[in-house]
């Protein structure tokens, strides 16, 4: 069932007319950023250089045409997308568990200077899994807003794997890819063969 239903959203998506446009940013900075402590699924405080980031990407936003905002549900993304949400009142906003930030297990609420060697815990949430789950949310999204211009504001890793899914890297491609920066803008149109344009990636320009 699962490989019909595949094949079917494949099918559907190349008969669907898509001219859809995604602009990706990362929520702002966090207490938890200045004192390098591991999130992954922690909800996260944004710190007061995260709100200034928050309002400056909100006011680079102000006159964009924006249909729908997803957004993570964890704190650092809500609180991000309500203030960039201030400039849009009738534009919908979604908050989805499933573009949480990678879930990173037992290093979670460490600091990174004490995670000792390359090995992960085994609790944590794999590349392969990120990817797959970026991947069946962006399928999701061809689907349901094939004419939109969404906001979307996620996190550092969930980015990167979305980013990965549309270029068509893989998943081990993921961890070396460009850290977006706090606040970045990258921007997407995306046709219905799923051929893309990149017009931004990872611009700060607004913080500078």
């Amino acid at each position: 069932m699962l490989i019909i239903f595949f094949v079917f959203n494949t099918v559907l998506i190349g008969l669907i007319k898509v001219n859809m446009k995604l602009i990706l940013t990362r929520h702002g900075e966090t207490e938890e950023n200045k004192a390098e402590i591991v999130q992954g699924h922690l909800p996260g405080k944004l710190s007061a250089d995260g709100i200034k980031q928050s309002k400056k990407v909100a006011l680079r936003l102000k006159w964009e045409k924006i249909d729908y905002i997803y957004s993570s549900d964890l704190d650092r993304a809500v609180d991000t997308a309500k203030i960039i949400a201030v400039y849009h009142k009738q534009t919908p906003i979604k908050f989805k568990k499933e573009t949480r930030e990678r879930y990173l297990g037992s290093y979670q609420w460490k600091r990174t200077s004490d995670i000792i060697g390359p090995t992960w815990p085994e609790d944590w949430e794999s590349f392969d899994e990120l990817y797959n789950r970026a991947k069946r949310f962006f399928d999701w999204l061809l689907l349901k807003h094939s004419n939109d211009t969404l906001l979307l504001v996620w996190h550092n890793q969930f980015n990167k794997a979305l980013v990965a899914v549309i270029t068509g890297k893989k998943p081990e491609d993921i961890e070396g890819m460009e850290k977006p920066h706090n606040t970045n803008i990258t921007t997407f149109e995306i046709d219905a063969k799923k051929n893309y344009k990149i017009p931004l990636f990872n611009c700060k320009k607004h913080l500078d």
